[in-house]
């Protein structure tokens, strides 16, 4: 059988004759791409229209021809050979001495032309199911042995992944040596992203993965893929963490020189914050054009929070301009949209709406990197329904030879499996203990069970049923061994506590010396965050003097460096920044400092939760998660009992009354909320202990206020 690839194409109409053709020859086997690869060329990007590889046949590109001229196909056929030969020969394990050792063939295909033309023999012509059938059986690869190589060469879209700049280190056992094994390893994206990538769905498409899963980078060179393909096309990428900016800009930007050789029009591409501000240039946003092209009332963050309250103002600004917005004019041809768990579903409809025909907008999210605690809700709820009550959008099943609608990256090559393990445990509260003997340490949980299989978990033990016990363990095909291979688990994962806050500070920067002086680091291998974006400028001020001493340069993210800048430019100096700074960032060693305040709240449990998630999922090799007191020794407690149980998941999954419960108890509040509870458990106090000491009674409250309150009181413990 032949998997089939589909991405965007100028040659629709025989394009999909052409998978149809594969899709019903199941004797036929390798994978077949459609408008894949792209080579760069002189005269710059050259996209193939189609290409087959096979163990028996090689390598085919089909020549495709859309309506009925074929004048100077054979001149076309020469182009696509000699050119697809120029990019293979590039690649010393598919040459031999100096002969390329995959066998190029080139087939025209015009299944428009309605009678057969005469055609040299080295410059085939098919124009239906039985010519193509017919010229296929003719071709055979002597050098089947090359196979493995030349789907490798074909299907590592990219070797992006590789550090930004040479890593000289010269201790072949040091952390320096060990991450460039690392970055040569991961260099090549896999399968599944090299699908995500590629295929191209005419409207939405929805890429869904965990942290280090390749989910920005997939964004990232699935803009430049499309910018390659439809240079004309007017392509936004938006987000939300403002220092992502610079790396999706870099991405982009290496992307498309490395597939065309050229430069991208950045007139035609453009990397836009989803809120922005008045004044052109690098301020512009999303929210803030959409406002400008429908003549409607713009809001920055403290109006938005004084009109709307601090619970979502982003949200509720852009309901605000989407039912304001009479008749919107459509401004892009794709909109791609990272980090979609922060946003609430009117930032993506507003979107949407900013889209020409036929709507292709990919967004691309991972549930537990939220930081605002609410999850996506289905397409279908997003985008709403048409005049008639039809959904605008439907997900429909996966077809063999169609872009996939909703791709999962279940493999994440990012943090090894002890160390997504761990934040998993610690973000979930897996084995946190409660203070009530009736209910669990949960702290929250996914409403759908099988998102654990889909984000690559395997059922070790047990069911994934409500109020069933379970245990999942992730295996090497989604967390590759090679992770965690290189260094001591206590080594790859650190959890320690401190006395006091200066011990904690004077051990981070003595760390960071040897880390740089010793362990043939760079700066840019390192961050510290401080899990509180509040306390960050303060908290990491002392670490930053200490390294000050030390000669070492450090900056905080955002404060001493542009809002859209994370790693400082020449990559000499070591970053610290809050949680909200870091999403989107990675580096070989992440300290995690003051980690004690992600341990216990009264308010906001799973959003603090999900700040300690995020932070450990920064990491690409190394995680220290520091912090003072009690409460950072109840963190190394779950810890131990993470490691204790293998590195597994063991529970007992909740059940719908339950997860409803843990929603209410540890969902995120506004401080007017907050305040307003604070004051309502005050008074229930006082009333309480006004009864107990006979000051006043039952009789004196009302009957109808008891009633009522015996009520709610029943109702709950039902």
């Amino acid at each position: 059988m032949v998997t089939i690839i589909a991405g965007t194409t100028k040659k629709p109409t025989s394009s999909e004759l052409l998978k149809k053709f594969f899709h019903s020859h199941n004797e036929l086997n390798g994978y077949l791409y459609i408008g894949y690869p792209i080579i760069g060329t002189v005269d710059g990007a050259y996209p193939i229209d189609g290409l087959w590889i096979s163990p028996a046949k090689g390598l085919v590109i089909f020549n495709l021809v859309e309506g009925k001229n074929i004048e100077g196909y054979e001149e076309a056929q020469d182009d696509c050979a000699n050119k697809m030969e120029a990019k293979l020969k590039g690649y010393r394990q598919l040459v031999n001495k100096r002969k390329l050792c995959v066998e190029i063939n080139v087939i025209t295909y015009a299944p428009a032309l309605m009678q057969k033309l005469e055609y040299e023999e080295d410059y085939p012509l098919c124009i239906s199911d039985n010519d193509l059938q017919k010229q296929i059986e003719t071709l055979k690869w002597e050098n089947s042995g090359y196979y493995e190589q030349l789907v490798s060469v074909l299907q590592a879209i990219s070797t992006i992944r590789k550090g930004k700049k040479r890593r000289e280190a010269t201790k072949p056992e040091s952390r320096g040596s060990k991450l460039k094994v690392l970055e040569d390893s991961i260099a090549n994206l896999d399968n599944q992203q090299s699908r995500a990538v590629i295929e191209t769905v005419e409207g939405v498409q929805r890429i869904r993965g965990l942290a280090g899963s390749g989910k920005t980078v997939v964004l990232a060179l699935k803009a430049a893929y499309l910018h390659a393909q439809h240079p004309e096309w007017r392509i936004a990428v938006t987000f939300n963490t403002r220092s992502l900016k610079g790396q999706l800009r870099q991405l982009i930007n290496t992307f498309y020189i490395e597939q065309t050789s050229d430069e991208p029009d950045w007139d035609n591409i453009h990397i836009i914050h989803a809120w922005g501000a008045p004044g052109g240039g690098e301020r512009n946003g999303m929210y803030y054009t959409f406002c400008g092209i429908n003549n409607i009332e713009y809001f920055d963050y403290m109006s938005a929070r004084k009109q709307f309250g601090s619970a979502d103002p982003f949200g509720e600004a852009c309901n605000k301009a989407l039912k304001e917005a009479t008749n919107t004019k459509p401004l892009y041809d794709v909109v791609l949209v990272d980090e979609a768990q922060d946003f609430s579903p009117a930032f993506l409809r507003l979107c949407y709406e900013m889209l020409r025909n036929p709507k292709r907008l990919v967004y691309a999210y991972d549930e537990l990197q939220n930081l605002r605690l609410q999850s996506l809700p289905s397409p279908e709820q997003i985008f709403g329904v048409d005049d008639n009550g039809v959904p605008k959008v439907k997900f429909r099943p996966s077809e063999d030879g169609q872009p996939e609608q909703d791709i999962i990256l279940e493999k994440c090559y990012r943090n090894s499996r002890p160390a997504l393990v761990t934040a998993h445990a610690l973000g979930f509260g897996i084995y946190r203990k409660s203070d009530s003997e009736k209910e669990s340490g949960l702290v929250q949980m996914f409403d759908q069970s099988a998102l654990w299989e889909e984000i690559g978990y395997n059922i070790a033990d047990g069911s994934l049923e409500d109020g069933k016990h379970v245990v999942l363990e992730r295996t090497s095909k989604s967390s590759p061994e090679f992770l965690e291979k290189h260094s001591d688990i206590d080594d790859l994962i650190i959890f320690k506590s401190f006395k006091t806050k200066e011990e904690q500070d004077q051990w981070v920067a003595n760390e960071i010396q040897t880390n740089l002086e010793k362990d043939e680091l760079r700066p840019d291998d390192i961050i510290v965050i401080n899990p509180n974006p509040l306390t960050t400028k303060t908290n990491v001020a002392a670490i930053r003097s200490l390294l000050y001493q030390k000669g070492i340069q450090s900056h905080t993210a955002g404060v001493d460096t542009a809002p859209d800048v994370f790693f400082d430019e020449n990559n000499d100096s070591v970053a610290f920044t809050g949680i909200y700074r870091a999403k989107g960032n990675e580096a070989a060693m992440v300290y995690i400092v003051n980690a004690q305040t992600c341990f216990e709240a009264w308010f906001d449990l799973a959003k603090i939760r999900n700040q300690l998630f995020t932070a450990i999922t920064r990491s690409k090799a190394w995680v220290r998660v520091l912090g003072v007191g009690s409460q950072m020794d109840g963190l190394i407690t779950e810890y131990q009992n993470v490691k204790k149980h293998k590195f597994t998941l063991d529970f007992i999954y909740p059940t719908k009354a339950q997860r409803d419960h843990m929603n209410i108890v540890n969902r995120d509040m506004s401080e007017a909320e907050k305040n307003k509870i604070k004051k309502s458990k005050g008074n229930i106090v006082s009333l309480i202990e006004e009864l107990e000491s006979g000051n006043i009674y039952i009789e004196d409250l009302g009957e109808d206020q008891v009633e009522r309150l015996m009520s709610l009181l029943k109702g709950k413990g039902e």
